[in-house]
Order: structure tokens, then sequence, then C-alpha cells
């Protein structure tokens, strides 16, 4: 049985900034520095760099890089070039991506976050002479497994029902 398709709504721009402050909020929680933890703002950067890209670019992706360099208290630039480049990258693939279902689309998604972790370890080497390890890595992974869950939600609010019914809100 074919899955019925959907006609999407606009999607807002306070729902865009809704969803980066709860990603950066999401960030913000003292779990973020444990292995297999998400970057949440980099996930949804990618999301609506895909999904969004006229709404969503470089300049946003810079921003919240800054606000995250900020709040990690890493070195100013870190997150805002990974961040930047992850954008790019997202954006530049947008219309390929789109057109795999959305497990394939999150294999597309796993060597995009892990190249954002990689210029933050490059970086964070030049710099200090430390390196993070291998296991900083895992959470590209768990951010692909994410990425499913995570378009299911951020497009909730786009569906507009097949068979409108006028007694449901969706």
């Amino acid at each position: 049985m074919n899955q019925p398709q959907y006609i999407l709504l606009p999607v807002s721009p306070l729902f865009i900034a809704f969803s980066l402050a709860l990603a950066f909020m999401l960030n913000l929680m003292p779990w973020g520095a444990h292995v297999g933890v998400p970057d949440f703002v980099a996930l949804v950067l990618v999301f609506w760099g895909i999904r969004q890209p006229r709404k969503v670019g470089i300049g946003v992706a810079f921003s919240m890089g800054l606000l995250m360099d900020v709040h990690a208290a890493a070195l100013l630039g870190e997150h805002a070039l990974a961040y930047t480049l992850l954008s790019y990258f997202a954006i530049m693939l947008h219309k390929r991506v789109l057109w795999f279902p959305v497990t394939t689309q999150a294999l597309h998604v796993l060597p995009l976050m892990a190249m954002t972790q990689l210029v933050q370890v490059l970086v964070e080497f030049i710099v200090s002479g430390r390196f993070g390890g291998f296991l900083h890595f895992i959470d590209s992974f768990v951010s692909a497994a994410l990425w499913p869950l995570l378009t299911v939600l951020l497009m909730a609010p786009q569906r507009r029902a097949v068979d409108r019914d006028h007694t449901r809100p969706l």
C-alpha cells in the first residue's frame, strides 16, 4: 500500500527559531560533555539546511557557532567554522538528500556530522596539541540514528492531513 502524499504547509520562521533555541538549550545541558551525546545545534542546522536552505543558511550557522563557542569556552570561532562548513555542505547536498527516504538520508547526515567533529578536533589539536580520541566520533553515529526522529518532530507542524477533518487540529 502506498503511503499518502502530503502537501506541506510553509514553515514558520518562528518555529525555525524555536527549534534552534531548543537545540541550543539541549546543548547547554550538563550531559553535553559525555561521549555519545550528539550536538543538537549541528543536527538541527543540518535539518534546516537541507529542508529550508533559503531561511537557514551559513549566516545563521555562523551565529549559532559563536553562541556555542561562548557556551563551551572554546576557541572563538571553533564551532563557528565547523557549523559554517556543515551548513555549506548541507545546502550543497539538499536537493540530492531530499530524494531519498529518511533512513537513507541519515546515511548522508553521518559524514556531515563526522566532518563537523573532525574540524573541531583538528582546531583543538592545532591550538592545544591535545587529541580528544576516536570515541569523540561516536556522536556522529548517534546523530545519524536520531535523524528519523528529528525529521518526524520538525516536520510535524508542516504536515497537512490527506483527508481534512475539521475536528482535528492537524
